[in-house]
């Protein structure tokens, strides 16, 4: 009797979330994030408009005070907005961390990176989904000069284990060519093999996989060929769609729904955050479950939209 019992509890905690067949699951770039108290402890160390800082410093940018504080009124806000959007798994990019993640997600447990700066990303995950948070995807981040990914795998040792990477890449490069002489474009360059490398190993795994985040790349304005003549990579989205290894033919499941626009005071743009997946998860994907999630107005919220789709890990079965 005991041993049937913990055999049912095991096959329940491979199950998908609860009461669901389906995972929702999303991005959200959440704009300099961070408690108010950390704000203010940190603020007398910004830095100015012609500095950076250097990925292993805890500061921000001083043109942010007072303006990017966001306050614990704010945080009660997004928490109700996260609340009615019934995530079960969201990719998280410039956050501080566990500390204020949990403000605004209470009933989630976090996969964040390690990385010493207030611009962190990582994963959110509704409490009772099996998961594991895998160790960072470190070499994305250039030694730390620019972020890191968050690697996580759902249902681990599972049919249905589905494999997740959260990014945001370098800023600044959003539609002009690769092979550009400006140092964000390069960095963004070299961020590209780097993420083809992953998506190529869990290609090559057969796992079911997916890249969510800030890719801060119009992939609309792209060129169609990857490299240039000379061999340099240009555009990213023909680079890592290339079918080499046969499991790395993706989906972009926002491209029917053109630009974006969530009252946030922004309008309708063309998306630089985008939910990628790989050609077996793409299985599981639920048709025409691709949404952008309006604000209320009148409000402050994050200069991104909140994106999800929506994922049937069943269908993962005998793939």
């Amino acid at each position: 009797m005991i041993r049937l019992a913990a055999l049912a509890i095991a096959i329940a905690l491979a199950m998908p979330a609860t009461g669901a067949d389906r995972l929702r699951v999303g991005t959200w770039n959440l704009e300099w994030m961070m408690t108010p108290e950390t704000f203010d402890a940190l603020a007398g160390n910004c830095f100015g408009k012609d500095q950076r800082a250097n990925g292993h410093d805890r500061t921000f940018p001083c043109d942010l005070i007072p303006k990017g504080r966001w306050s614990a009124k704010d945080l009660a806000r997004l928490r109700d907005f996260a609340d009615k959007a019934d995530l079960d798994v969201i990719s998280l990019q410039e956050i501080d961390g566990r500390e204020v993640a949990k403000l605004i997600f209470p009933q989630f447990v976090f996969c964040f990176t390690a990385r010493h700066d207030v611009q962190n990303v990582g994963f959110g995950v509704r409490r009772g989904i099996p998961h594991r948070c895998d160790r960072d995807y470190r070499p994305l981040g250039l030694d730390d000069y620019v972020r890191r990914g968050a690697d996580l795998t759902l249902y681990p040792g599972t049919s249905h284990a589905i494999r997740l990477l959260a990014v945001h890449l370098k800023a600044a490069c959003n539609s002009d060519p690769l092979n550009d002489a400006r140092d964000a474009c390069h960095r963004l360059q070299q961020q590209v093999l780097i993420l083809e490398d992953w998506i190529d190993r869990r290609a090559l795994a057969d796992n079911a996989f997916a890249v969510i985040g800030d890719f801060n790349r119009r992939f609309d304005l792209e060129r169609e060929t990857a490299r240039d003549t000379q061999g340099q990579i240009v555009a990213i989205w023909p680079e890592i769609n290339d079918g080499d290894p046969p499991g790395a033919v993706l989906a972009n499941p926002g491209v029917a729904h053109g630009a974006v626009g969530c009252d946030n005071g922004f309008g309708a743009r063309q998306p630089i955050d985008h939910c990628v997946l790989g050609r077996k998860l793409s299985h599981a994907l639920v048709a025409d479950s691709y949404r952008v999630w309006a604000y209320p107005q009148d409000q402050r919220w994050p200069d991104h939209c909140l994106l999800t789709i929506e994922l049937e890990p069943e269908r993962l079965h005998g793939l």
